[in-house]
């Protein structure tokens, strides 16, 4: 018998079973996989809170990066504290980055506008012909999903009351009135007092005629890693003007709907793209992405082929932002995510009094599943845990 059983060991279940631990919880996590192979480890690894307006979201960012420095002081994740910078190409992007630095300004998140020959001498690869400003959020951190994710994972073993098991796929969760009963598909079964189902996009395992009613989509990203550069330095999470078109943070800005859209290759309005760059610890570049959708009921129909017509205008447009010395790729891969079409910011249900499903966050996961899974925990456990991120 243990406290809290988590199904999925991503970002999401992997900060619930953290956050379940420090309120003294014995906790047993779930992993159908040999280890996490969805969006936790397909993702960009920029944790970047400015991409939320300010609120709830942007307020789990922050925890989140402070949280995520704290363990790089206990255990190497592979966080890196470059900031974040966003690049304006056109005079009404430029408008909106100094509308941005007001609103944050407001909630004590500072940044620092730059202007274009600033930004030239701190990231020589950017071309003059393309950036016209730029706002700077030296807070910001980076980190290394393919590292980080595994690393985390053998410290919280360690140093928390946390089992995981991995090859382990859930098919069956039964109530018992004051307990569960979860079965996996080796024959193994453990009681738990309250299950968190936080399966990310895998709804055909568990509760699948739920999912396909909720108001949920999946989406299809396009991603790809440059072979190593290390002749160049490319710090911190770049972000472009098609990001600035694209996040919520700047939606709600006042100069927002004054963006031109003749501006901008429309086949990028076509395939979701906003050109982002990330260097890699071994100096390769990380670009992307696109995104296509398809209700979670028809999430095959997405498919599993990378198309290459995508990769292409990605590459294009990334051309058209940075010098390099080389664009050769090392690889091209997809990956998934769940999130709410409406309204909602992530799907929240209780089936039955001690089985809590949360999932579908969308690609809101790096930057901000710490500080939710913080909340959803003290809501679940009816506890109260620190303000400030606690590391054992």
């Amino acid at each position: 018998m243990v406290d809290v059983a988590i199904i999925g060991s991503g970002i999401m279940g992997t900060f619930h079973a953290y956050h379940a631990a420090l309120a003294g919880k014995k906790v047993i996590v779930f992993e159908k996989d040999q280890q996490p192979l969805e969006s936790t480890v397909r993702n960009f690894g920029q944790v970047v809170p400015s991409g939320f307006a300010p609120g709830r979201w942007h307020r789990y960012g922050r925890y989140a990066t402070e949280l995520y420095q704290s363990l790089q002081t206990r255990c190497d994740i592979g966080i890196r504290n470059f900031g974040s910078i966003y690049l304006a190409n056109t005079e009404d992007e430029a408008l909106l980055l100094e509308e941005l630095q007001q609103q944050f300004d407001a909630v004590d998140y500072p940044s620092a506008l730059l202007t274009a020959q600033q930004i030239l001498e701190k990231w020589p690869s950017v071309k003059p012909s393309y950036v016209r400003s730029g706002l700077f959020f030296h807070q910001e951190v980076s980190s290394e999903p393919r590292k980080m994710i595994h690393a985390l994972h053998r410290y919280l073993e360690e140093t928390l009351n946390i089992e995981f098991r991995y090859l382990s796929a859930v098919h069956e969760i039964n109530d018992l009135g004051s307990r569960v009963k979860i079965s996996t598909s080796r024959g193994a079964h453990v009681e738990a007092a309250t299950c968190i189902v936080c399966n990310g996009r895998d709804f055909k395992y568990l509760f699948p005629e739920l999912f396909e009613k909720a108001d949920i989509e999946m989406v299809k990203l396009s991603m790809m890693v440059t072979k190593p550069l290390p002749e160049i330095s490319l710090p911190g999470n770049i972000l472009t003007g098609l990001t600035i078109r694209r996040y919520e943070s700047f939606k709600a800005l006042p100069s927002y709907a004054n963006l031109d859209p003749s501006r901008v290759n429309p086949l990028t309005v076509t395939h979701g793209i906003h050109v982002l760059f990330k260097q890699r610890i071994d100096g390769s570049i990380v670009i992307g992405d696109s995104h296509h959708y398809a209700d979670a009921a028809q999430s095959d129909q997405l498919g599993f082929d990378y198309a290459t017509e995508v990769g292409n205008i990605i590459l294009q447009e990334a051309q058209q932002i940075l010098e390099l010395p080389s664009w050769e790729l090392a690889a091209q891969w997809n990956g998934f995510y769940a999130q709410m079409k409406h309204g909602e910011a992530i799907f929240e249900m209780q089936p039955v009094p001690n089985i809590y499903i949360t999932t579908a966050i969308g690609g809101k996961g790096m930057t901000a599943a710490a500080g939710y899974a913080k909340e959803n925990i003290e809501k679940i456990l009816g506890v109260a845990l620190a303000e400030t991120p606690q590391i054992p």
